[in-house]
């Protein structure tokens, strides 16, 4: 699955696993709390966290889903099926196939939204380049008061 890279003893410091994953030292302590890793993040002797590449590698994995729009409590489940280790692999698989879907649907509304705003660029541009923007639909003038 995901390689570890250095020793468990030697890891890193939480800045460094901060500036290493491109998320605040803040959300990585709420990724731990928040049931987010799929490991115990190591500790120094005086109780520093350390992170070793396998961590950091899972909070990447995290941060794209996250952005992705999944919701924490999902990418918790997702966490806890990996934590749990072998055995449940058709339920990751739901889990993120259901997750592309709606990624997908979003893609597809984001597309539609951009050919909008490509027409409406295009409208503005052959106005502009005519000569005729100012025949482009403004709201009316407010009528006079009932009165």
């Amino acid at each position: 699955m995901l390689e570890v890279k250095e020793p468990a003893e030697t890891g890193i410091s939480i800045a460094e696993a901060a500036r290493r994953t491109g998320v605040s030292v803040h959300t990585l302590r709420y990724y731990e709390r928040a049931g987010l890793v799929v490991t115990t993040v190591d500790r120094t002797a005086g109780n520093r966290r350390r992170y070793r590449q396998l961590d950091l590698d899972w909070i990447k994995v995290c941060t794209r889903l996250r952005a992705t729009g999944m919701p924490i409590r999902t990418i918790r489940r997702y966490a806890e099926l990996v934590s749990a280790g072998r055995g449940n692999e058709k339920d990751r698989l739901e889990l993120l196939e259901s997750h592309r879907a709606e990624v997908l649907a979003k893609l597809a509304e984001l597309q539609d939204n951009l050919e909008l705003i490509d027409h409406k660029i295009d409208v503005y541009r052959g106005r502009l380049h005519a000569g005729t923007a100012d025949l482009l639909w403004a709201p009316a003038e407010p009528s006079e008061p009932a009165g």
